[in-house]
């Protein structure tokens, strides 16, 4: 197995750089994920917010 280096992504929505590290990408590997994340933390963030408060609305 290939060791795991951190990668610099870009943010979708804000266009922010950010790390997805070597331990981010073994938690991924571990739940089955196979795309890399496509938000920023702040942003993925704010989008869960969204999503509850629009659950908790209906």
């Amino acid at each position: 197995m290939e060791e795991l280096q951190d990668k610099t992504l870009v943010c979708k929505d804000c266009g922010a750089e950010f790390v997805f590290t070597a331990g981010e990408q073994q938690f991924y590997a571990e739940k089955g994920f196979t795309n890399e994340p496509q938000r920023c933390p702040d942003c993925r963030k704010a989008r869960k917010q969204q999503r509850n408060n629009f659950n908790n609305n209906y």
